[in-house]
């Protein structure tokens, strides 16, 4: 039986750290290449995104014990947000760049800061893990770095969309979870791993409390932005 994965051990800190450090330099790249490296990333990033939930469910595949449904089907938030990473890299359709941007960035982070992972290194699925969930980071961040994504005027109609449609897959899940008995979106109980959820209150309060983080988060997210806009306004005037 392979070791359990422990959140903020050695391993996770070190991987967490060698993920964004591979990150920084692959969008440095795209950055002051945008015409030879910046669609190879474009790809590069597009590919992992689409592909997680194959090389995952292969992973997934090498266990001993039986699966249940929340390993086999792809309604976690993380796996839709990685069909949505790869379709906005590929076709820049605004509305999916939006909710990749906010959802990678607010959602997808969060779980690689304290992952919902069985199996340690060196098991497939810690690698299939954490591949998925930087590919979408990787995206979120390409898209405004490198690809010149902002919100939609008026500012705060970009974060209201994504929290407007984070709460259609809440309500989405929770039906899913009534229907199959699953955990999809963690909105029947906190994952086993410890997260932020555990200091949220208890179920179904943390729901509420994780929906307010969410929405102050995408607010965040979006002042970076303004403010970029801003100066480049202000040279141009």
């Amino acid at each position: 039986m392979p070791e359990r994965f422990l959140v903020f051990s050695s391993t996770h800190l070190i991987t967490v750290g060698l993920g964004f450090a591979l990150l920084s330099i692959l969008l440095l790249v795209a950055k002051r290449s945008p015409a030879t490296a910046q669609p190879l990333v474009r790809a590069v990033l597009a590919f992992f995104c689409l592909t997680a939930y194959g090389y995952s469910q292969y992973a997934w595949s090498t266990c001993q014990h039986k699966l249940d449904l929340d390993n086999i089907l792809p309604f976690h938030l993380c796996d839709i947000a990685a069909f949505l990473a790869g379709y906005a890299l590929l076709t820049r359709k605004h509305w999916a760049q939006t909710l990749t941007y906010y959802w990678g960035l607010a959602a997808t982070l969060q779980a690689l800061i304290t992952p919902a992972l069985t199996y340690t290194y060196p098991h497939l699925t810690f690698f299939s893990f954490f591949l998925h969930h930087f590919a979408i980071v990787g995206a979120a961040l390409f898209l405004p770095l490198c690809d010149g994504w902002r919100p939609r005027h008026p500012w705060w109609t970009s974060p209201l969309r994504a929290f407007f449609c984070v709460n259609l897959y809440l309500l989405f899940a929770a039906i899913a979870n009534a229907a199959l008995g699953t955990n999809f979106g963690f909105v029947s109980h906190p994952p086993p791993n410890p997260s932020l959820i555990d200091h949220l209150g208890p179920w179904p309060y943390y729901i509420f409390s994780f929906e307010l983080i969410a929405l102050l988060l995408f607010v965040f997210l979006t002042l970076p932005l303004l403010r970029k806009k801003r100066r480049v306004d202000g040279i141009a005037d």
